[in-house]
């Protein structure tokens, strides 16, 4: 008797947890593999990347890729929301529901990469001949910090988008070859233009909020495209919409590749003695440079490892060279001065004329 009452809180104990689990709903950090604590950012490159990886398109032979990646959008949309996030912190998923929110699925995909149904391949490749709407380049103008540590930008996209409307319109215009007979036995090829009917379409502007991703590493004059998210063409697809990095001139860092180089400035005090000076990198941490011996002006001293990462692997960094100008004293000395230093440095008075460029 006392084995079936332990069998029976056992079992009691199983449902209540089940039931438990099911209320909570999905975990939606777990679907985006981040901490409680993830920042807006960390979100949406967990989302960008992942994204790509279970589209269905790409996973075809996986009968669970479709709701894996629906899972996926909806972690993100619950995510990304500042008042959804917090909600579904305190009461998961079931408070969003009891919250009154739409229970509708909505893809955010195409925000990060352009029209979905152009990912997977089905875009036309120009050899079916199938109208193109124009391209869109845009310059995107960035900052050295946002290359040096990555960054979400969003844009607000004005695009023209067909709508159908009342009437038809001739469209599918081609040319085809048609026989007509002149006469006994004598016949002329004619060339005549043929048009199929189509629905009436009118173009309404409507706007998309778009995630462009700045990141770590990337090179100036880099591409980041999102399909079909350009100029529309009435018979055929839209362009693509091309955002170009520009990276703008930083005050205090020059990018060379994956590696950063800047100068700075020490008194002849310093440059004799020694020094031990720290300022700020591209992402707020210190960089500290220590000399207990003579610097020279022109010096360059390596800080390896404080350069950019490098765009397609970011575990490889480059380095920061720090080139050094030595403030020299614009007062004059007394001859009192004057000796004291001849004193101290003990130097003969050498001059050597070279060709320094």
């Amino acid at each position: 008797m006392k084995i079936n009452w332990i069998t029976y809180f056992l079992v009691l104990f199983f449902f209540i947890c089940l039931i438990d689990l099911i209320i909570a709903g999905r975990d939606f950090y777990k679907i985006l593999n981040l901490p409680k604590t993830a920042t807006l950012n960390q979100i949406k490159k967990s989302y960008r990347k992942l994204a790509k990886e279970l589209h269905p398109d790409k996973n075809k032979n996986d009968p669970n890729a479709q709701e894996r990646f629906q899972d996926l959008g909806a972690a993100y949309e619950a995510l990304s929301d500042a008042d959804k996030r917090k909600t579904y912190d305190k009461y998961g998923e079931d408070g969003l529901k009891r919250q009154g929110g739409d229970d509708s699925f909505h893809d955010p995909f195409s925000s990060f990469f352009g029209d979905f149904f152009h990912f997977g391949g089905s875009r036309d490749d120009g050899h079916h001949n199938v109208p193109r709407g124009g391209d869109v380049v845009i310059d995107l103008y960035v900052t050295l910090e946002e290359v040096y540590n990555g960054n979400f930008i969003e844009v607000v996209r004005a695009k023209p988008v067909a709508k159908q409307t009342s009437g038809s319109r001739k469209c599918n215009c081609r040319m085809e070859m048609r026989t007509i007979q002149m006469g006994p036995g004598r016949f002329q090829m004619v060339q005549d233009q043929v048009c199929d009917d189509c629905p009436n379409i009118k173009f309404v502007t409507e706007e998309k909020v778009l995630e462009i991703e700045v990141e770590p590493g990337v090179a100036d004059g880099y591409i980041i495209p999102f399909l079909a998210e350009g100029e529309p063409h009435m018979e055929g697809e839209p362009g693509d919409l091309k955002f170009v990095i520009r990276i703008q001139k930083h005050s205090l860092f020059e990018r060379r590749n994956n590696d950063l180089y800047t100068n700075l400035t020490i008194t002849l005090q310093d440059a004799l003695n020694g020094f031990d000076i720290s300022f700020p990198h591209l992402d707020g941490h210190n960089v500290t440079i220590k000399r207990e011996k003579v610097t020279w002006p022109g010096a360059r001293i390596k800080k390896k490892g404080e350069g950019l990462p490098q765009h397609d692997q970011n575990t490889i960094v480059g380095d920061l060279y720090v080139t050094i100008d030595v403030d020299f004293p614009r007062g004059e000395f007394t001859t009192e001065q004057q000796e004291a230093v001849k004193t101290l440095l003990n130097q003969q008075s050498k001059h050597r004329l070279y060709n320094g460029i």
